[in-house]
């Protein structure tokens, strides 16, 4: 495909065509005199054969236009006609084109304009790519390209990567590419989210990256609408500086089930209006800083039971309910100008005449609810469509052409990428998908590049990332948030904050999933500073029940058992349980009267699995903001403010919460 061009107005053509006037009115006298060839002596002033000196014919040419013996343009454009013919030595002049019309389209009309089919179904895929080093000639590195260049796709999903990788890798991408590539990421927690350092091991070193900040809930405990304005800015900024255009951010779920296994804490919470409002404030602070905000998953996952990776989920709430609390956060961000929305793979009868299929692939969802009655003109993102949701039931083409005859614009990680691409336009060239549709979507995506000026530069200076990811300013950021977010909901006996000398005898037990290897690393390494003869025990799923009686033997001559869960929302898991073995222990530190806290750094509904627990501390997620944060809570470095802003039932409701001063002039232990 070629590049669209504005025809300019060529002032060196107009000066050629003059050059050459010029010398052919020269040589047939038009300059003066005889148009003979000049005085040998090159003498202005020497009389001319009638008499006349070069000053009087200087005087004269002055009448009649002729300024330092040469005519003024003007003049000689003026005498073109009365002189025409005047001599044979005259060449015609011939008249100058007049200037093409200005093209008046924009960058993204033209370009949609000179695609060809295929180019404009490319454009409507956006592969997963990794944010890794990867070799030229690679396997990694070919099929990216592949991508770019043979299918023509119109943007990436970035997955991992360290800041430096990740911006080096989309420039040369975009290097490739013909037209500017559209590039988003999931960064619900900041940048942080995707682009941090790898961890290596054995010596555990976590090499840093962007800001990570704690999660949406975490935000929702703190009540304050300018933290989650806060969090969207630093988000687009680092985004920006990276390469990323398009933060799938914020989730606005409203996560109303407690067994809800993918959204749980990453959702704002349970209140729809605090939820619409925590969004929006998000929203603004993306937008407001050159990126685009997407508003996730259309039209509501918040209360399902069903991991959409693993199966189809189900909700059914009639219309009435799914207005007031599911979509009433999609719609307020969608007033507040909102630029885009991710759908869910969910089935909502009530919204889709009775029918149970996803809203991805559903008219009635995409088209009638939310672009008609919903009144967004923005551009539509699928979920993943490698999500077994999907896939179980369609092909890649299948799965492309359903989604866009529903309302979508973006296809976004289909299983195949080729299979995709044919389908759209195999679809088209049927009959069944009218390029009029296709076009819709092209261009929704094109503006949306035109948008954020990446015709007129699609790259990232390495400089940027530097001065701009994860810097101080925004780490602190995150570290605020993290400490208002910290949320007490038992305190049984005024346990905390902690009292106790640094002599303590302290253990600390992390339960974590076996892959999430710096669960519990920061946290411990904090409360090591107060209590320095802090002993450490990491369980898992696979724990046996010897252990767990083991620790709990170790645990009766301790004056302290923190227990500190790390269980979130993970794609594929299916679950945000935790073993039955983990419960029993606590409820069994219990029963031996051992002083015991349990916080959990995600699900915050566990409490219901040990109702007798003396102090539950709810710190959102792992994130190292939030663990140093806990840390500090716990030992009254920092006030204790948070308010849960879900439901736990049956023992707890929105707005619980303990308030718990600090203790003064305490930094660092004691």
């Amino acid at each position: 495909m070629t590049q669209g061009r504005l025809a300019p107005w060529s002032n060196s053509l107009r000066g050629l065509g003059t050059l050459a006037l010029v010398i052919a009115l020269s040589s047939c006298g038009f300059f003066g005199g005889s148009g003979g060839p000049p005085s040998p002596s090159g003498d202005a002033d020497e009389p001319a054969a009638d008499g006349a000196t070069g000053a009087d014919r200087l005087a004269a040419d002055a009448d009649s236009g002729v300024v330092g013996g040469a005519p003024s343009l003007d003049a000689v454009f003026d005498s073109i006609a009365a002189r025409e013919g005047a001599t044979a030595s005259v060449e015609p002049v011939v008249p100058e084109p007049e200037p093409e019309p200005l093209d008046m389209r924009s960058w993204a009309q033209r370009t949609l304009d000179e695609m060809s089919l295929e180019e404009k179904a490319g454009q409507l895929i956006m592969p997963w790519v990794l944010g890794d080093f990867a070799p030229e000639g690679s396997d990694s590195h070919e099929r990216v390209f592949r991508f770019i260049e043979e299918q023509k796709v119109g943007g990436v999903i970035m997955s991992v990567g360290t800041p430096f990788e990740v911006a080096a890798k989309l420039n040369d991408l975009q290097a490739h590419a013909d037209v500017p590539l559209l590039v988003a990421a999931d960064l619900e927690t900041g940048a942080g989210f995707r682009m941090r350092g790898a961890v290596h091991m054995p010596g555990n070193i976590d090499l840093g990256g962007a800001t990570d900040f704690p999660s949406l809930m975490a935000v929702g405990a703190t009540g304050e609408e300018r933290l989650a304005y806060e969090m969207g800015r630093i988000t687009a900024l680092e985004a920006r500086a990276v390469g990323i255009h398009v933060p799938f951010a914020p989730v606005l779920d409203v996560n109303s089930n407690p067994d809800n296994p993918i959204i749980n804490v990453r959702s704002f919470g349970e209140d729809p209006s605090s939820v619409a409002k925590m969004g929006i404030a998000f929203v603004r602070g993306v937008q407001e800083n050159g990126a685009v905000a997407t508003g996730k998953h259309f039209p509501g996952h918040g209360d399902t039971e069903v991991d959409s990776h693993i199966a189809l989920p189900v909700i059914r709430h009639d219309r009435a309910r799914m207005d007031s609390v599911e979509l009433h956060p999609f719609q307020e961000a969608i007033d507040a100008g909102m630029g885009a929305i991710m759908t869910a793979h969910i089935s909502v009868p009530s919204l889709n005449g009775g029918v149970r299929e996803p809203a991805t692939l559903s008219p009635l969802v995409l088209t009638d609810v939310l672009r008609g009655e919903m009144g967004f003109d923005g551009i539509v993102f699928t979920d993943a469509m490698d999500m077994s949701a999907i896939s179980r039931s369609h092909n890649s083409g299948a799965a492309a052409v359903r989604a866009l005859e529903a309302g979508a614009d973006v296809i976004l990680m289909p299983a195949s990428v080729t299979g995709a691409t044919k389908g759209i336009v195999e679809a088209v060239k049927s009959g069944r998908l009218s390029e009029a549709r296709l076009d819709e979507s092209v261009l929704r995506v094109l503006e949306t590049k035109e948008g954020l000026r990446l015709h007129e530069d699609r790259f990232v200076g390495m400089e940027t990332v530097a001065n701009t990811v994860g810097i101080p300013d925004h780490t602190a950021v995150a570290d605020d948030i993290a400490r208002r977010s910290i949320t007490v909901l038992k305190n049984d006996r005024g346990l905390l904050p902690l009292a106790g000398t640094r002599s303590a005898r302290v253990m600390s037990v992390t339960y974590r999933r076996s892959s999430d290897i710096l669960a519990g690393r920061f946290f411990n390494r904090q409360l090591r500073q107060t209590y320095p003869r802090l002993t450490t025990a990491e369980l898992d799923r696979d724990t046996n029940a010897e252990i767990y009686d083991a620790l709990l033997r170790r645990a009766r001559d301790r004056a302290l058992v923190v227990v500190s869960t790390h269980v979130t929302a993970v794609s594929y898991s299916g679950s945000v349980a935790i073993p039955e073995e983990l419960s029993n222990f606590i409820n069994r530190l219990a029963d031996i009267g051992v002083p015991h806290v349990v916080v959990s750094f995600g699900n915050p509904y566990l409490v219901t699995e040990f109702p007798g627990v003396q102090s539950y501390m709810l710190a959102w997620n792992g994130s190292e903001a939030s663990q140093r944060a806990a840390a500090q809570a716990l030992v009254g470095q920092v006030e204790i403010t948070g308010r849960v802003p879900t439901r736990i039932p049956p023992l707890f409701e929105i707005g619980d919460g303990l308030m718990i001063g600090s203790k003064r002039g305490l930094a660092g232990g004691r």
